[in-house]
This record gives structure tokens, sequence and C-alpha cells, in this order.
């Protein structure tokens, strides 16, 4: 521990996490002064910028290590406080798709909520390796396979996709059956301007990719009312969609077609009881819950 001053390090972890320094000062209880002089100090000591003043605030290249020895050290100090008769409460951040979230991952969660605290990312799957590559989390649902430096990686298994609208969206822009021309014509529901779920679905009808109208819907579950309430056909889990399928609320546009995302549980190589009783919780979850 030469050379790093655990206030310092305190201090720079608090920063990434609230996304400010004003946010990271109410935390600590102290003046956004005292936040960046400590901040500047370790930058200092290290001779390397370790955040990047953007808003929110983000870690550098540089700070990654850093950022992640912070999360380790708060870990383990809970945990031996816990242990050691204490009250402490372990938090571990993690990374989790939205679809997951809202179906399977939640209900896992919620049998560990007695035992640690939760500091949840919604990031798309795709994405949420880079949060584990930062440092801001110590473990993610994610659709890489290749293991972050550092973590571990299991397989979860598939999230399956159907393309789903109403009844009512069916009759009106898909008469006549679905194709890659009706589909691109009709509107579409899409989470957010990264999301590029539909955009895969559609290429599989092959043919040019004619711009259509979009539905920008950045909830998970106002996602999927949004499809029921015929704003326009998306691809949901099948999670999601069985209930309203089986009452008629939404019908599957082409039964044999879909999509398939293969989903991973990455987390970090450290030891800490608190990572351990998670990872058995959310993989024994998927394993009930994915195909």
């Amino acid at each position: 521990m030469q050379g790093i001053d655990l206030p310092q390090l305190e201090a720079l972890a608090a920063v990434v996490d609230e996304g400010s320094f004003d946010a990271a000062a109410l935390r600590l209880n102290v003046t956004p002064s005292a936040i960046s002089q400590r901040v500047k100090a370790f930058e200092t000591a290290i001779g390397a910028v370790l955040l990047q003043r953007s808003k929110p605030v983000r870690v550098t290249e540089a700070g990654v290590p850093y950022l992640r020895l912070a999360q380790q050290i708060r870990t383990l100090v809970a945990e031996a406080t816990t242990y050691g008769g204490g009250d402490g409460v372990v938090t571990v951040p993690i990374a989790v798709n939205g679809d997951s979230l809202n179906t399977w991952v939640l209900p896992a969660l919620a049998r560990l909520s007695e035992a640690m605290d939760f500091d949840i990312r919604r990031e798309d799957q795709g994405r949420s390796a880079e949060l584990l590559r930062q440092g801001v989390v110590m473990a993610a649902v994610t659709a890489s396979p290749d293991a972050v430096q550092g973590c571990s990686v299991t397989r979860l298994g598939i999230m399956r996709y159907r393309p789903m609208c109403s009844p009512d969206f069916r009759n009106r822009w898909l008469s006549d059956g679905p194709s890659g021309g009706a589909l691109a014509r009709a509107p579409m529901v899409v989470f957010d301007r990264s999301d590029d779920l539909q955009d895969r679905y559609l290429a599989q009808w092959g043919g040019p990719r004619q711009p259509g109208r979009r539905h920008h819907v950045p909830s998970s579950a106002d996602f999927a009312e949004a499809v029921r309430l015929g704003l326009g056909w998306a691809v949901l889990p099948r999670q999601q969609s069985a209930q309203w399928e089986a009452e008629g609320r939404l019908v599957d546009i082409a039964p044999t077609t879909g999509l398939d995302v293969t989903l991973y549980w990455q987390q970090w190589k450290v030891r800490t009881a608190a990572l351990a009783r998670l990872s058995d919780v959310i993989v024994t979850a998927a394993r009930a819950a994915l195909d």
C-alpha cells in the first residue's frame, strides 16, 4: 500500500460513483474543495490524470486500476466489519441489461437483499463489459464471452427474442403477412439510440433496409407496454411477452423467426464472500429462466 493514500482513493471512487465532485462531497460529508484537492494530490503523486472532468465525470484509462483497487478495498473492509461482528453492509456494484433486470435478475437479487446492498447500473448487454474494464462495477451480465482482464466468465444461457406486436397493429401494418419491406415501413419501438436488436432481426429478412418510423422508449417495462398498446413492433424476450401472448394482447409476427442473445456473467476474480454468493444466485436463476 506504499504511496496509496486511502482518503484520496476513497475520493476517486466517490466521484466516479456519484458522477461529480459536488455529489461526492455530499456523500463523504466534506467540501467539494476537499474532494478536488484529494483527487489533484492523487494525480500529482501518480503522475497521471485519473478523471475526465466531464458530465458525468469518468475515469481515465490511467485511473482504472486505482478505481478497481478502491472497490476491492471497500468490499473487503465491509466484509471484515460484517463478519467481525460490526454493522457493515457490503455494497456490490453490478451492470445488468434492462430485459434481464426486468424479468429474472431482480427476483434473484431479492434473495440477497438482507445480506448486501446493490448499486445496479442498467447497461445494454453489448456494452456492460466496458463498465467492468473501467472498474465501475464488480460484475456484469454481458453478451461477451471474452473475459475482461482480471475477470472470470460463466455462461448463463440464451435470452430468446421474438417479433411481437398487438393484434390491431398487425391488422393495420402487416395485413398481408410479415416481410422485410412491411416490417421496415411499419413503426418500430426501440429502447434507445444504441438499441440495435430490432435492426438485427430485420436484417434476417434480407433486402435493403428502408428507413422507418421509430419510437424511443428507454424503460424495459414501458417498452413492452408500448408494443402492447400498438405503438410499434419490436423483438421481446419470451419471459416478458408470454403472458400477454397467452391473453391475446400480443401476437408473434413470424413464429418461426427470432433473435437469440447468449448471456454471460463476468465478475472480478478477487475472492470475496459477497461476490461468491451473488454469483451462485445469479447463475442458478439464469439456468431456471433462460433457454
